[in-house]
């Protein structure tokens, strides 16, 4: 009798630990309740794909460059809470009224549960934190932003800085045509693979690897209102919305750095 309590007691701390296992795995974070209306975007962003090309580990310490509004941060927070450490750089709100507002819903959002107790928020435009203190940076759909100013190199500086030799850094973006001009570029949110790979070895870090997990082969890139015509943004409202819809998100090109 002794050993089937014992055998009974087994069994139900094996399957507890195996739900906790299961709930702080990838896969765990990337079904849970948390998600139930950014998981729509996954057909179009591969999180999984993308963060396991990316390398990305639970006790990394991991920056994340610009969360918006923190599609990746409901993944990156819940994964990294116990073992790792994950740093938010956000917009300074003292910048303007967007950035203000940006930055406030991202607060707000961290604020209103629990999961992100452990996030750390800093300036974009400011340190990450200690020298040689972090394993990963990333960046989603952003560069293009940072491109044609100062904003980009410092950005640059910033993630090399804070990454400990041999660290990675992995950038998503909206891929344009090549041979696209640097004013087509800022204009259309469309960035060439090229110019981002120059920008971003010249900073010091060198490629790595390229995936094509964040390709859409259906995306013309000649939208009239750039990037911003497609999904999510749909900028021109119900303009031949269904034919924008049945693109999905654009094209994109998914780079791995390292710093030496």
């Amino acid at each position: 009798m002794k050993n089937k309590k014992l055998l009974a007691a087994t069994v139900v701390l094996f399957l507890i630990a195996s739900c906790n296992s299961a709930n702080n795995s990838l896969d765990g974070v990337l079904n849970s309740d948390l998600r139930v209306e950014s998981s729509k975007r996954d057909t179009f962003r591969n999180p999984k794909e993308t963060l396991s090309f990316f390398g990305l580990k639970a006790n990394q310490t991991v920056v994340e460059l610009s969360p918006g509004g923190g599609w990746y941060t409901e993944i990156l927070a819940p994964y990294l809470k116990d073992n790792g450490k994950l740093i938010a750089a956000h917009h300074n709100p003292s910048k303007g009224d967007y950035y203000k507002r940006s930055r406030e819903r991202f607060d707000t959002k961290l604020a209103a549960n629990t999961i992100y107790d452990k996030v750390e928020v800093v300036d974009l435009l400011g340190v990450y934190g200690e020298d040689g203190s972090a394993d990963l940076v990333m960046t989603f759909r952003n560069l293009h932003n940072w491109i044609g100013g100062e904003d980009v190199d410092k950005v640059l500086a910033a993630s090399f800085k804070v990454l400990k030799s041999g660290g990675m850094l992995g950038v998503v973006d909206h891929r344009a045509e090549p041979g696209t001009s640097l004013e087509g570029m800022r204009s259309s949110g469309y960035m060439t693979e090229a110019y981002a790979i120059e920008l971003i070895e010249a900073a010091g870090f060198k490629l790595v690897s390229t995936s094509e997990v964040n390709a859409n082969i259906k995306d013309t890139k000649d939208h009239e209102r750039g990037v911003w015509t497609l999904p999510p943004s749909l900028r021109l409202g119900e303009k031949d919305r269904e034919k924008y819809v049945a693109i999905g998100e654009s094209d994109r090109f998914t780079l791995l750095f390292q710093k030496p």
